[in-house]
């Protein structure tokens, strides 16, 4: 039973944080379309078939649909009719069309950036080592370091669980020198203790810096809290950050295709997302569960921005194109391309899918030994 309750309650959590990410994406579309008096015929939550009608007074119409994962906005000559009309998306100049198209982006891109400044300024969650044993003759035992110690500081150095560098890289990086390192006994008492870590020369694959072994990261207790300047400002630092490993994540999934193209994929799908939520929702907690959110924020801003029909990128090339080429790309050959890549798209998520469900049921080893 608390198998089953834990995957209701992860399935539950994937569908609201999808579905957030979305409905605030869709914002920013019906937002900056009303700015520019752009008719929007629809608001809907979710994606049809439609289950009830919300609100039906004005031109819009807010709607709750029943497949609950994401959200729609419906322009009114969003697919490139209705040109007469003044008020149609497809009416309106080249800059207005893709000052809307880009504000769903921008509004992935500022929740991502305010989840993680929200996160900094409750209390950066801070991290260390546990120790699960000590390596004869190592310099941790020469410390007097024992199994169940905890690694805190690394001379009065804390680590946050968000950052690229962990405890571990600080040893690494300090090998043959002397540092001082604050320990926390079973106890919890917090000691510092000085210690010579190993050369770089004694180091290799079954010998540390310190000599310790079977080791854990353990999230500490005592957050790390900033001020409003610092909060924002790591905020921003995050979001960047981001952003950036999702487009290097995305050139190592090309260089994939093209390579290795029977292999696993290195993305997750729908069904990994899911399952790596609730690993880290039982696992971590909400506050970790809240900084992916903020990851799959940024995730959805890059991937909405390629030029692939039926993304956002997509169409702002269409529109592009358009502007270049005029009336030799007839409206029948844009509407053909969004459906095209439509297809593709479907075909490459069910395609991740298969990969993501094949690696559930063989414990995460697929391609490896």
């Amino acid at each position: 039973m608390t198998g089953f309750f834990q995957s209701i309650v992860t399935i539950g959590l994937f569908i609201l944080i999808l579905g957030v990410l979305v409905v605030i994406h869709e914002l920013g579309h019906f937002f900056t379309a009303r700015a520019f008096r752009v008719r929007v015929l629809e608001f809907g939550i979710g994606f049809p078939p439609r289950a009830k009608v919300m609100r039906s007074r004005g031109e819009t119409l807010y709607t709750l649909n029943w497949l609950p994962i994401g959200g729609f906005v419906k322009l009114e000559g969003e697919d490139g009719t209705d040109a007469d009309d003044p008020r149609s998306f497809a009416a309106q100049r080249y800059l207005t069309k893709i000052v809307i198209l880009v504000a769903g982006v921008a509004m992935n891109v500022f929740l991502a950036f305010a989840i993680f400044t929200g996160i900094a300024l409750y209390g950066d969650p801070t991290v260390g080592i546990e120790v699960g044993g000590v390596q004869a003759g190592s310099p941790a035992e020469t410390a007097g370091i024992v199994a169940g110690d905890t690694i805190v500081t690394i001379d009065g150095k804390t680590y946050v669980a968000f950052d690229r560098l962990s405890p571990l890289d600080g040893l690494r990086s300090n090998a043959g020198q002397t540092v001082t390192l604050g320990i926390k006994s079973t106890d919890g008492t917090v000691e510092q203790v000085p210690v010579t870590l190993r050369p770089a020369s004694q180091i290799d694959a079954q010998h540390g810096a310190l000599g310790i072994e079977r080791s854990k990261a353990a999230v500490l207790a005592d957050p790390l809290h900033y001020s409003v300047g610092e909060a924002i400002q790591i905020g921003a630092q995050r979001t960047v950050d981001a952003l950036g490993l999702i487009v290097g994540g995305l050139g190592t999934l090309a260089e994939s295709i093209v390579n290795r193209p029977t292999e696993a994929p290195p993305v997750q799908g729908p069904v990994g997302i899911a399952t790596q939520i609730g690993d880290i929702f039982w696992q971590l907690g909400p506050l970790f569960t809240l900084y992916v959110a903020g990851v799959l924020s940024a995730n959805l801003a890059v991937v909405n921005i390629l030029p692939f029909p039926p993304l956002d990128g997509g169409r702002m090339l269409m529109i592009t194109l358009k502007r270049l080429f005029g009336r030799r790309i007839s409206l029948r050959a844009e509407q053909l391309t969004y459906v095209v890549g439509m297809v593709f798209l479907f075909a490459f998520i069910l395609w991740v899918t298969g990969y993501d469900i094949i690696r559930s049921l063989t414990g995460g080893t697929l391609g490896g030994p």
